[in-house]
């Protein structure tokens, strides 16, 4: 069986996969937004953004298969299909959807043991997580923000990753949605109700400030204001459904979670 040689990623969960299992050979073309590993952007041309790509230039590059993520790509995934080049879209929402993407992608470019390895290693990283949470005699509540405005509450692997971690989100009901739209908050008051013990912002393509968040009518009274457990994690580190979100995501929330123990439990 002949394996894809030349391959162009459109998202970073992709092209860190691909270093991870060392076939970062494969790769000629990413998106100008990869961040992750940091040696993509010296190495790689850039060739996309998140929802617009260069064609000619990914045509140019003669790729044997260009991998994008959800329907946000679909534009771009239907105009290289229209011009003959194999894609595939992946869609994973969930921390089960990201491990079988390790796996599909590994066997995608004929590593399946390697990608098993990578799995293998999460899940065991997942499960002491999960396990260390399991001992709080308290759980914090948490309220992750994807954005502000307007506001929209954390993704569904988000909310797992913040339940193995040990903590509960205050949104989980809307974590299952799937799009960003089913998951605003149109009433602020909703997040001064439900009293987080811990606020994490990870404004996808902005810096996060707490200020202004701390600023909002009647926030001044949740208790993670009043405690100063407002904490920012990089949205290339928990909002990509790839690695970065089980590996540097995932050590983040716990960090922050077990601190909170710590000090209130």
């Amino acid at each position: 069986m002949d394996y894809p040689a030349r391959i162009v990623c459109l998202t970073d969960e992709t092209t860190e996969t691909l270093y991870l299992l060392g076939e970062q050979a494969r790769i000629v073309g990413i998106s100008g937004y990869t961040v992750r590993p940091p040696q993509a952007r010296r190495e790689k041309p850039k060739v996309s953004a998140f929802t617009s790509a260069k064609i000619d230039k990914i045509l140019a590059l003669q790729p044997d298969l260009v991998l994008g993520f959800s329907n946000l790509q679909a534009d771009i995934a239907a105009d290289l299909i229209r011009a003959g080049v194999a894609v595939h879209i992946f869609n994973q929402r969930s921390v089960a959807g990201i491990l079988d993407m390790i796996s599909l992608l590994g066997a995608m470019v004929g590593v399946p043991e390697k990608a098993a390895a990578l799995v293998a290693q999460y899940r065991q990283q997942l499960e002491t997580a999960h396990q260390h949470g399991l001992s709080f005699s308290k759980r914090p509540k948490v309220y992750f923000e994807e954005w502000d405005e307007p506001m929209i509450s954390g993704i569904r692997w988000v909310s797992e990753l913040i339940a193995i971690a040990g903590g509960d989100d205050c949104f989980a009901e809307l974590a299952t949605e799937h799009s960003a739209k089913q998951r605003i908050i149109a009433d602020p008051q909703e997040v001064v109700r439900r009293a987080p013990d811990i606020v994490i912002g990870s404004w996808c393509g902005k810096k996060f400030r707490p200020d202004h968040l701390a600023a909002r009518p009647g926030w001044n009274s949740i208790p993670a204001v009043t405690q100063q457990r407002v904490y920012e994690i990089k949205s290339c580190d928990i909002l990509q459904p790839g690695p970065a979100a089980l590996s540097d995501g995932m050590a983040q929330l716990c960090r922050i979670i077990n601190d909170w123990q710590r000090d209130f439990a």
